[in-house]
């Protein structure tokens, strides 16, 4: 019998979170979708793993024995499947690395130009990733190392070295009644809607609404966005407003929208993370320091 890998992530994350709208969060996809992924393996393995009730979805004899197993068995194929990738950008020396949006901002060009410096005959692959993937690559194994924004679900998965916080500020309509405003504070838009990341996101989506630093009732939706120009075409039609990392303000400047800085609320860290197996590779771990090197220089400027 063949299993998709894919049910067996499902199947262990419902197991593990025993709550369907937990593990959907977690897997990024929807609950209705995860409900009928765990039916088509439970009708693969013509078994019965869950049983299902209003407080969530508790495994049965045979779900333990299937728990007890699956684990190692995805590991196992992750190893694997790093090892193939790692290998195969080895012999092409390249090293993959991965980001979402502005990545680590300014920095970037000259971590690149650094590790070009110790390693001229290997190239860097930089690989954008949209809002779904907010590991950039690392969940995958598309990457060797990511730069990226901390929080992020399944963090604890991965080794990461924080290299400096950015300010959260706010991105709005040009005619917001906010918008001439120098500074505004967070508690003067907690009724205001905000264009997100899908609902799939988790807590990476509720950082970003800024759902970390106030109730969670005051969080209002206007429209989703699954990456920067779905994101800026909302904002700007007036669907609503947006936390993003000060720099976007450099990077994104558009007609129609504005940036302010924001009091109240925690600034976004800027990390670069990679595999947490037992060994980090020397390319990696010279662009781990290249990063470090770097971003350590230019926040001493």
């Amino acid at each position: 019998m063949d299993i998709d890998t894919r049910l067996l992530r499902y199947f262990v994350a419902v197991a593990e979170e025993g709550h369907l709208t937990r593990a959907a969060q977690r897997l990024y996809v929807s609950q209705p979708a995860l409900t009928k992924q765990i039916k088509q393996l439970e009708n693969q393995l013509g078994v019965a793993l869950f049983t299902r009730s209003r407080t969530g979805m508790t495994l049965t004899e045979p779900g333990r024995v299937f728990a007890e197993h699956a684990p190692e068995l995805l590991a196992g194929w992750d190893r694997m499947l790093r090892a193939t990738k790692s290998d195969a950008s080895r012999a092409g020396k390249v090293l993959r690395v991965g980001f979402i949006a502005s990545a680590a901002n300014e920095f970037t060009p000259a971590i690149v130009a650094a590790f070009r410096r110790a390693h001229p005959d290997w190239r860097v692959d930089m690989r954008q990733v949209g809002w779904t993937d907010p590991s950039a690559g690392l969940a995958d194994g598309d990457v060797d190392a990511a730069l990226v924004r901390l929080p992020f679900p399944g963090d604890d998965r991965f080794r990461a070295r924080e290299l400096f916080t950015e300010p959260r500020w706010l991105a709005l309509p040009a005619d917001h009644p906010l918008a001439a405003s120098p500074e505004i504070e967070f508690r003067e838009i907690w009724d205001e809607p905000f264009v997100a990341s899908p609902p799939e996101n988790g807590w990476w989506r509720d950082f970003w609404i800024g759902a970390d630093a106030r109730p969670a009732s005051t969080a209002v939706i206007g429209a989703i966005a699954r990456n920067t120009d779905e994101w800026l075409t909302a904002i700007a039609n007036g669907f609503g407003l947006s936390f993003t990392p000060a720099s976007s303000a450099r990077y994104y400047p558009r007609p129609g929208i504005v940036y302010r800085p924001v009091r109240g609320i925690g600034p976004s860290r800027v990390a670069v993370a990679w595999p947490a197996s037992a060994e980090t590779p020397p390319l990696v771990s010279d662009f781990i320091h290249c990063c470090v090197e770097v971003c350590g220089a230019g926040q001493d400027r």
